[in-house]
């Protein structure tokens, strides 16, 4: 396998989790990717290693058992890498299929080492990543895999997400009070504002310089705040967020909010 990333210790993590999984999976496994920042940008040591894996058909009981036995190996290999690889397992019909976004499909979680039932990268986000940007580890080119679909579909539902998120964390605001999130949430709005009216997905780094240039000058602080803020998630998720930063990112995601609306687009 080239060397798909600029940490040698990843890309050996990666290997591993490779050969695991041609081990187990057989001619069930279809080919292994990265996506997220790791094919869009901005990818460096405070990132998690986003990856996707195709296989044939729907996981039998039995591989399921195997690959969480693998993933506790990968995870407990004594490297820091190992314990921030995030992805999904994809059935072949299930990937190729717009419609299907949304159903659960097998997830390893950022930290954790178990496999469990999740839609978290069952998107056309991640379908539009992998097709256009997807870092191959194994198997054919993603965009063999990946059928293009309407740019509208695509920010149909960011501007969804947009919504959805806005309001849980209008509702709720307690949970995202640390200084992880406020600067998480700053940075993801701003790069689903930006990628609503692209019609396409780009890096945190990319929105922000982006939101800098053309949003109210009055956030400008505020984004290089939140871009400074990404170094040490595990320290500054129990650090709480500055009162006054807090409450300018719910001012922003009301903006978002407003902005998303109001992008036909999106087809609201």
């Amino acid at each position: 396998m080239p060397s798909p990333t600029s940490f040698a210790e990843l890309n050996g993590v990666l290997a591993d989790l490779v050969d695991g999984l041609r081990s187990i999976l057989g001619d069930d496994l279809v080919g292994v990717y990265l996506q997220g920042s790791a094919a869009i940008g901005d990818f460096d040591e405070h990132s998690d290693a986003d990856f996707v894996v195709v296989v044939e058909d729907e996981l039998a009981p039995e591989k399921v058992a195997a690959l969480r036995v693998m993933h506790h190996r990968v995870f407990d290999c004594g490297e820091e890498w190992a314990k921030h690889l995030e992805g999904s397992y994809f059935p072949r019909a299930t990937l190729r299929d717009p419609a299907a976004a949304g159903t659960e499909l097998w997830y390893l979680d950022n930290g954790h080492r178990d496999l469990e039932r999740s839609s978290h990268c069952n998107t056309l986000v991640v379908r539009w990543t992998l097709r256009e940007l997807g870092v191959t580890l194994a198997g054919p080119p993603p965009d063999t895999l990946v059928d293009p679909f309407p740019t509208a579909a695509l920010q149909t539902e960011i501007a969804a997400v947009i919504e959805h998120w806005g309001n849980e964390i209008l509702s709720n605001p307690g949970p995202y009070r640390n200084r992880f999130y406020q600067t998480f949430i700053m940075l993801n709005f701003a790069r689903m504002l930006h990628d609503l009216q692209a019609g396409s997905i780009n890096s945190k780094r990319t929105a922000a310089e982006w939101a800098k240039r053309t949003l109210d000058p009055s956030w400008h602080d505020l984004f290089d705040r939140a871009w400074a803020g990404r170094p040490d998630p595990a320290r500054s998720v129990r650090t709480p967020a500055d009162p006054d930063d807090f409450a300018r990112t719910l001012e922003f995601v009301r903006y978002v909010m407003d902005e998303a609306e109001d992008t036909p687009a999106a087809g609201f």
